[in-house]
């Protein structure tokens, strides 16, 4: 069984390789970059990479992926939507992390780059539908700064920004760290209230379809 997984960012591939041999040791990961997907996505909106995305879903799974998992938050509804065409699970990283913070109550959702704010919002709204909730009570915050640091590589300085942002969050039951980059950003934080990330459940999650 193989678990294929679609990155924006380079970054990601040490991570989740991390997260595998300390949650899932043995499992075969087959990791894909593809950054220019999040560029244009972030300049003209997700559904202008959606035949991409297609595209490479197809591909992997041609390759013999058992389950693809997307870990980009930007592009993760087109990411699922190819699924559809692909025969096997199509899964996005944070829909694990959304489908327990609906349950929470008010919800803070810290990005660092804007694109990512819609379809997170559209994601916890969808989540709290199938949860039978009366609707997501969700406010966003776009971290100032944030994305110009993590591209420019200082990825200390980068956490940093987002832990700060999250420690002045008020009136709140749970904070929602929108992009799976912001993670480390979790340990950062003063703030007593719950701070969410996506990649270790969406990667649970993911493995849990490949069959392993």
């Amino acid at each position: 069984m193989t678990l294929a997984l679609l990155h924006t960012s380079p970054v990601h591939v040490p991570a989740f390789d991390a997260l595998r041999d300390a949650d899932h040791p043995g499992t075969p990961l087959r990791h894909v970059v593809r950054e220019e997907l999040l560029t244009t996505a972030a300049a003209l909106g997700p559904e202008a990479v959606a035949d991409e995305v297609e595209a490479v879903v197809a591909d992997l799974v041609a390759e013999g992926a058992d389950a693809v998992l997307c870990t980009c938050s930007t592009i993760g509804a087109v990411a699922e939507a190819a699924g559809v065409a692909a025969g096997v699970p199509v899964l996005r990283v944070d829909r694990p992390m959304a489908a327990a913070a609906v349950r929470a109550g008010r919800i803070t959702v810290l990005a660092a780059l804007a694109s990512t704010l819609e379809p997170t919002r559209a994601l916890l709204t969808e989540e709290a539908a199938g949860a039978g909730l009366p609707g997501a009570d969700v406010r966003t915050v776009l971290v100032d700064g944030a994305w110009d640091r993590f591209t420019a590589g200082d990825n200390d300085g980068f956490l940093d920004l987002v832990a700060a942002s999250a420690d002045e969050v008020r009136d709140a039951d749970v904070i929602v760290l929108a992009q799976g980059s912001m993670a480390g950003a979790a340990e950062r934080t003063t703030t007593g209230i719950p701070v969410l990330s996506s990649p270790r459940p969406g990667l649970a999650a993911a493995v849990a379809a490949a069959g392993h």
